[in-house]
């Protein structure tokens, strides 16, 4: 079966979802073709070879400020006459034509390419999946704007509302005419629904090839985080600085047996750096830049405890937001500590594969500390005994069984293939 993929970012680039789904429809006999925008980013190049890809180059200029105007340009562009959907469906419209199409899958992050895959949906009387990541309203404040305007407050005000109308506007009047939505989270789950009735839930999740549980003593205790801090509203690390800072007053902790390891970007660690300091902590920390994505199953293996950060979930604080690291946090069985606990999905999560600890209160991250110390010191390494039964159900191929099952319905209600 021939299914035409259209997602905003796609190996070897970040996009693990689409990058995985590929992997495993290709091993299944189907034939995924993807249209998508150019990145100039390798995260995932291991995940490249299991589909055709075509990639769209939006931004060709060179030097800093030919940068700057031709992204406002084809900001512009785009907000006033669609013009990188535009271009999705001139390049979709070549593979389409040949007829052999079963259907479209369209994975985005907040709405480029779903207003494309509508649009190309109709013209060739196909079915689409619109397949939501991320969404808008899952966010504390306006963190889904990777470069917001910084002009005069009242303007920025004015813009950022606007911006978000359209994008809403565009995604929901997409999301209504999809033959099914496919999202992260059981609150995702419910959101859409607003807006078409025909929901499934395909977790994020791991590739079981790629991690698995290896028991490796190490040198020092480690508390590892890799990925990105959007702002402390939606990831807060301060009971972890809290609990290290009161274990280290106590001399229950030392900076040359105890590390925190954070693999994130220059933003992430502009917020943490004062942060730690703060707690006089800064001496416990070490900072890397981004993990190759090949890299981080060790780097998990290597550590002790896994960090996941987060927040309370509410209408301050962040919604449904379960990342692919907490996924592959769980696959490799390492005991799993998430600062503040969202007292929602998250934590269900957690309790139900028995992985580890969503905290709430300093104590509880002081007790869980302690408690993994205690083995490392005994053993060399730390490990959980998770629920796999339920892990196993975050599995990549897993996920690629519901996406081939959920096309070969839609396909079935369409009647075969269309083109």
């Amino acid at each position: 079966m021939k299914i035409l993929i259209l997602c905003d970012m796609f190996p070897p680039a970040f996009g693990p979802r689409m990058g995985y789904l590929c992997k495993y429809l290709a091993r299944a006999g189907w034939k995924p073709a993807v249209v998508t925008e150019y990145i100039d980013d390798h995260t995932f190049e291991f995940l490249t070879g299991y589909a055709p890809v075509t990639c769209i180059h939006y931004y060709k200029a060179k030097g800093k400020v030919a940068r700057k105007l031709e992204r406002l340009f084809v900001f512009l562009m785009d907000i006033l006459f669609h013009y990188k959907d535009r271009k999705v469906i001139a390049v979709a419209s070549n593979w389409l034509k040949t007829g052999e199409y079963a259907g479209i899958l369209c994975s985005t992050y907040r709405t480029f390419p779903l207003p494309a895959a509508r649009k190309l949906a109709r013209k060739f009387n196909l079915p689409f999946i619109a397949d939501t990541r991320d969404i808008i309203e899952q966010y504390a404040a306006h963190e889904y704007i990777a470069r917001p305007p910084r002009l005069f407050p009242w303007l920025d005000k004015q813009i950022i509302r606007l911006f978000r109308y359209r994008l809403l506007y565009d995604r929901n009047r997409a999301l209504r005419d999809a033959a099914c939505i496919t999202t992260v989270s059981p609150w995702h789950v419910e959101m859409m629904k607003r807006y078409n009735p025909r929901v499934e839930l395909v977790y994020n999740g791991y590739d079981p090839e790629l991690f698995y549980p290896v028991h490796l003593p190490t040198p020092q205790f480690r508390i590892t985080y890799t990925g990105r801090l959007v702002s402390l509203a939606t990831r807060d690390p301060r009971l972890l600085f809290q609990a290290i800072s009161a274990l280290s007053a106590t001399g229950a902790i030392r900076p040359d047996e105890f590390r925190v390891q954070w693999y994130i970007d220059d933003a992430s660690r502009e917020l943490i750096r004062p942060l730690a300091a703060g707690y006089g902590i800064a001496s416990y920390m070490d900072y890397s830049g981004y993990a190759p994505a090949d890299r981080i199953p060790a780097i998990l293996n290597e550590s002790s405890i896994l960090l996941q950060l987060a927040n309370k979930a509410g209408d301050g604080g962040p919604k449904g937001i379960m990342t692919t690291k907490l996924f592959e946090a769980l696959a490799v069985e390492k005991p799993l500590l998430l600062v503040r606990s969202d007292e929602s999905y998250l934590e269900e999560t957690i309790l139900r594969t028995r992985a580890g600890k969503a905290a709430r209160t300093v104590d509880d991250v002081t007790d869980f500390i302690l408690h993994y110390v205690a083995r490392w010191k005994e053993k060399g390494y730390t490990n959980v005994v998770v629920n796999r039964e339920e892990t196993a159900s975050f599995s990549r191929s897993k996920q690629a069984e519901q996406f081939m099952h959920i096309f070969a319905g839609m396909i079935k209600d369409y009647g075969g293939t269309h083109g």
